[in-house]
């Protein structure tokens, strides 16, 4: 599917038209995860055209590929928004050219594994506790 240039995405309905099939299934499982995950203060929210996830501040993102400004040209990006505050401990994380947020991008559904995400979803929740609400 060709790049979508220039398009305000509103909601996850008109997201999901956008995406091939395969980044749908990425998505949405990673968003299960994440929502299953995160406590009931934090939100997700459209912004940037992608699925964002909040609470006090950004704690992850979910990016495919599909949309532009993510900085992949394959695949689905898992973001934490503040990532360089992040131990990652198991070394999980990519460091980009991005010096805030690190991630890691999954090409196929079958690459998910939820146990360090939920791992690192848990300490981003802890990092987000202390910071002032937004």
């Amino acid at each position: 599917m060709a790049k979508t240039n220039r398009v305000k995405i509103k909601n996850l309905v008109e997201l999901f038209s956008l995406l091939p099939e395969e980044e749908k299934i990425i998505v949405d499982v990673l968003r299960q995860i994440i929502i299953e995950t995160l406590p009931e203060y934090c939100r997700e929210k459209i912004s940037y055209n992608v699925p964002f996830f909040y609470g006090n501040k950004g704690i992850c993102i979910i990016w495919p590929s599909t949309i532009p400004g993510g900085g992949i040209k394959k695949g689905v990006l898992l973001g934490f928004w503040h990532g360089n505050k992040l131990a990652d401990e198991d070394g999980f994380l990519l460091h980009g050219t991005n010096k805030q947020v690190f991630y890691k991008i999954y090409q196929t559904p079958e690459e998910i594994d939820d146990a360090p995400i939920i791992k690192l979803l848990k300490e981003a929740i802890r990092l987000d506790s202390s910071f002032k609400k937004v």
